[in-house]
């Protein structure tokens, strides 16, 4: 029997018991996605309210997560001691703390639901910021202590993955790409936002709370205000999470039923290849301001270097998409030649002995590598529920007691993929910008050359080829 037909003998949701479950703030319990007729009725205004939730405190917590990017780059122009070593340690430490607490995250979020959750997620991130905008109004400040509240505003980047898990499980099979396309790519806009905006409000003595800094020409700003300025929206999104969104039953796993994932090959396999695309992207959003003072100095940092994360951000949502129709394994290979190539010229543009290099050649090869890392980032979260799926059902008739337990093990297993290979792909940004803090950044970046074509092999074999073990 096919679904539509064996999900059409359920009643029309408003004949229901328990309608009250789908308002706003309320638990749900009753959830069936597949199901058309559900779907249409209740299910996707549902969805797509506690979508729209998720999406501006995910931005919000990315700008967390990254505000030390552009502040890094501001630090020595007002007096703080440090080499350009610890500047980049500093952009590099919350990508280490987002990373560990986004696989805490990955479990804890579905387990407390998502309205809960990320309520409470977005509200502890009020303490770093805090204290971000009181320390760095004195230059005093210790390396240490810095490198601290670096660690703590990390705690933004774990959002990604409780909300990610738990978004999939709203949507049915054939809008997960998209769903989870516009979740993390208007939420990882919250990149280009913090590097955008910054130079502006560090400027603004309008806002300002506290003392000015002065840079060495005597120009007065206000370093805090990076800070200060998000505290009041932190506190009003987490309380439109509590009174908007939906804790769904679905998604509350017990963790002795997901931690089987860490013995499937493919999340180790799916892992492999995020780290290469969102690692990436968020990597190099981390990097990138620093790289440019640092290598080509006489270019502005404010103009330039929120232009790729906002790329990369957008064409996740567009990877998404385009793999909901083209599949995704079609995709995530296009994304690593593109990547593999446009590192290849951006090492060809890089100044080299006696040549200055060519600032707009590697800008743009640096573009080109951001969109085809979100392309990446759409497609691969897509095939996970695809892979999850398809291996859990193979061989089961539909409409069988056997078959719908497996379908409900491949959703909570590919959920839990999902946020995983988020948290472990978060350490991009704690290693790409490690690696330029210890190494030449002509030899990191044919490091991420090679990677990447490892990927690629990984990719085809596995998945787009002819005769693949998984199809995606």
């Amino acid at each position: 029997m096919s679904t539509s037909l064996r999900h059409s003998a359920r009643p029309p949701a408003d004949d229901r018991p328990g309608l009250e479950q789908y308002r706003p703030g309320r638990t749900v319990t009753d959830w069936d996605p597949e199901d058309q007729v559900f779907w249409r009725s209740v299910g996707r205004r549902v969805a797509t309210r506690n979508l729209w939730i998720a999406v501006p405190a995910l931005l919000v917590a990315f700008v967390v997560w990254q505000v030390w990017s552009v502040t890094a780059t501001n630090l020595k122009d007002v007096g703080f001691q440090l080499s350009t070593s610890q500047l980049f340690w500093l952009t590099a430490i919350p990508g280490l703390t987002g990373g560990t607490a986004r696989i805490l995250y990955t479990f804890l979020g579905p387990r407390i639901g998502q309205r809960r959750f990320t309520a409470l997620s977005t509200l502890v991130l009020v303490g770093p910021l805090l204290w971000l905008g009181l320390a760095i109004q004195d230059t005093s400040t210790s390396y240490l202590e810095l490198a601290a509240i670096a660690a703590l505003c990390g705690f933004g980047g774990a959002n990604f993955s409780s909300s990610l898990a738990n978004i999939g499980f709203f949507f049915p099979k054939r809008e997960k790409g998209s769903a989870t396309g516009i979740n993390g790519g208007l939420g990882n806009l919250g990149v280009s936002v913090v590097q955008l905006l910054t130079p502006i409000l560090i400027t603004s003595s309008a806002l300002a709370i506290g003392s000015a800094q002065h840079r060495a020409d005597g120009t007065p700003v206000f370093l805090q205000n990076a800070a200060f300025v998000w505290i009041p929206l932190l506190v009003l999104l987490a309380a439109v999470s509590w009174f908007g969104q939906n804790d769904l039953k679905a998604a509350a796993t017990p963790f002795k039923r997901q931690k089987v994932i860490f013995r499937r090959k493919h999340t180790w396999l799916m892992t492999w290849l995020y780290v290469g695309t969102f690692g990436s992207f968020i990597g190099f959003a981390a990097a990138l301001p620093l790289l440019i003072k640092t290598t080509f100095p006489a270019y502005s940092v404010a103009t330039y270097a929120w232009m790729g994360p906002a790329l990369g951000a957008l064409a996740r949502w567009g990877g998404g998409w385009i793999a909901d129709r083209l599949g995704g394994a079609r995709v995530t290979l296009l994304s690593f030649a593109g990547m593999a190539l446009s590192i290849v010229g951006v090492i060809a543009f890089l100044p080299s002995g006696g040549d200055q290099g060519s600032f707009y050649g590697f800008f743009a090869c640096f573009l080109a590598a951001f969109l085809f890392s979100g392309l990446g980032n759409g497609s691969t979260f897509r095939q996970i529920p695809v892979i999850f799926r398809s291996r859990h059902l193979k061989g089961l008739a539909e409409g069988t007691p056997a078959h719908d337990q497996a379908l409900k093990q491949a959703e909570t297993e590919s959920g839990a993929v999902t946020g995983f290979t988020a948290a472990i792909a978060a350490y991009g940004f704690f290693f790409i910008p490690a690696m330029f803090a210890n190494f030449a950044v002509t030899s990191a970046m044919w490091g991420f050359v090679a990677f990447y074509l490892s990927c690629l092999a990984l990719t085809w074999w596995y998945y787009a080829r002819k005769g693949a073990e998984s199809p995606s």
